[in-house]
């Protein structure tokens, strides 16, 4: 039996470079008047963060590639009529995510690879550092067998780092329904690395006050 204090079921993860900042305004003013030098800008900043997501989503390395590089296209394309009013990393994760699920509606009657611990980038957990194998594993494994909606809301959340109210932005959804899809995520996470014999250590009450459904 491992005891594990698991980043996505408390929160307690390091965040050092996951929470995004918006762009410069200067920077995205430029890139929209097709600024090709503004834009690579933008594109290093949040580059890695949208491939991680895709990567996760898609379980395909040379996918996901292709598919980051597409929707830094559509960026690129929808610019000139994006308001500054607006949070740009909310507007660039709904561009992810319309790209990605209509990638995931092509593969539906097609076999995708499962990830692999090469495919994924290393996270850094605060406390009790995963030390096996196995263990790194099978959390990823947990969050594969996710349903779409539930994994999307979880990683927006706890790998890329957006607030409740961007997830709900960049999802088109309510607020209370990403409250209750990352409690369910973390809920069903949880669970099914009980049935693996893994044990899991909770924050309970941060857990809960973070995303708890309202009853």
């Amino acid at each position: 039996m491992v005891n594990l204090f698991c980043f996505f079921l408390s929160g307690r993860y390091t965040r050092r470079g996951l929470a995004l900042v918006q762009p410069d305004p200067g920077v995205l003013r430029k890139a929209q008047r097709g600024d090709e030098r503004a834009f690579t800008l933008i594109v290093r900043a949040y580059e890695q963060p949208v491939f991680n997501y895709v990567l996760r989503l898609v379980g395909d390395r040379s996918l996901a590639e292709d598919l980051t590089q597409e929707i830094f296209l559509r960026v690129f394309q929808g610019l000139p009529g994006f308001s500054l009013r607006s949070r740009f990393t909310t507007w660039l994760f709904q561009v992810t995510k319309n790209r990605v699920l209509d990638e995931l509606r092509a593969l539906e009657r097609r076999p995708r690879s499962v990830l692999t611990l090469d495919d994924i980038p290393p996270l850094e957990v605060v406390d009790q550092p995963f030390e096996r194998t196995e263990t790194i594993d099978a959390v990823w494994r947990a969050i594969e067998s996710l349903n779409v909606d539930l994994k999307m809301a979880l990683l927006l959340r706890d790998v890329v780092g957006l607030a409740y109210t961007e997830i709900a932005d960049a999802l088109e959804i309510t607020l209370a329904t990403v409250k209750w899809r990352i409690y369910k995520a973390r809920e069903e996470v949880q669970g099914t690395l009980a049935r693996d014999g893994i044990e899991v250590v909770i924050d309970t009450r941060r857990a809960e006050t973070e995303t708890r459904p309202p009853r």
